[in-house]
């Protein structure tokens, strides 16, 4: 009896990925060519791994999921919400406190949003998980950088049409009041907002799974923060279903350490960690 195996690709977009020139496309305006906003460096090499386990082990792949960021230009965590005491715009890569909000260092740029943003910040520090981020604006809706890599496209686009299937296709970051790192929840649900609250219907469908092979962008940040929910709501005994492929996933410039300590929790808690060479050869199998 074949097994279900499935295959879950966080965050796969072009944003996210160090690509080489041939890969990148021109502003139709000024003919440039456009670059990733927030690339991680090697995430290129990642989701040529990936793509290659897709295409080899694909009559042995039960499922395949992927999480893609979707965002707004303005959004909590991109430099257009805000703006400095004196009224600079914040840049990328700062981490901005209730405390520093409360003290006027930095303010939401429409003054009305200050007692929800405070609200946010105060429950956001309160989980102890993150404190807000400003990114660089990236994975905006539409956008070439919100696409997904072009081999990693064409592989799963293979497998659906060989295996008359459909990969499922999760948008996570639409609300721009939360970060939305995970594709199981938002960091602060919004309680108007369904589409922030526990993702129920893929945690049990994955917990369904004999192996659930994670993969993606960025290990530090949203594969991170994706898999500490997963395992949240796993059952103990499952936890050894899912598998960490750590060659088709890396950190963020400067998150190397929140990388590596994930995984050294993750493999404490049960969590299998696995490069692709490991995995492919249980899909053969499968096939």
């Amino acid at each position: 009896m074949k097994r279900n195996l499935q295959v879950l690709i966080i965050d796969p977009q072009n944003d996210f990925c160090d690509l080489p020139p041939a890969y990148l496309a021109r502003d139709v305006h000024n003919a440039e060519a456009l670059s990733p906003a927030l690339p991680v460096p090697g995430a290129h090499a990642d989701m040529l791994r990936v793509a290659e386990l897709i295409n080899k082990g694909a009559d042995g792949i039960t499922g395949i999921s992927i999480t893609l960021d979707a965002h707004h230009r303005y959004d909590i965590a991109h430099p257009t919400f805000w703006k400095t005491v004196q009224g600079a715009t914040v840049t990328p890569f700062t981490a901005i406190s209730a405390a520093a909000v409360r003290a006027g260092e930095y303010q939401p740029r429409r003054p009305e949003a200050l007692a929800r943003v405070l609200a946010y910040l105060d429950a956001l520090e309160a989980e102890g998980r993150y404190q807000l981020m400003i990114w660089p604006v990236h994975c905006e809706i539409g956008s070439w950088g919100q696409n997904v890599h072009a081999d990693v496209r064409a592989a799963y686009n293979a497998w659906e049409e060989k295996q008359l299937a459909v990969v499922n296709k999760i948008n996570k970051g639409s609300n721009p009041w939360t970060e939305h790192y995970s594709a199981v929840k938002a960091e602060v649900p919004d309680a108007s907002d369904p589409d922030t609250q526990l993702n129920q219907q893929l945690i049990t469908e994955l917990s369904k799974a004999d192996r659930v092979y994670i993969t993606g962008e960025a290990g530090s940040h949203c594969v991170k923060a994706t898999t500490e929910h997963l395992v949240e709501n796993f059952a103990a005994a499952d936890l050894h279903k899912l598998v960490l492929v750590t060659d088709c996933m890396s950190a963020v410039t400067g998150f190397d350490a929140q990388f590596e300590d994930f995984v050294r929790d993750m493999a404490a808690k049960g969590v299998q960690i696995a490069k692709m060479a490991d995995v492919l050869p249980e899909l053969l199998v499968n096939a």
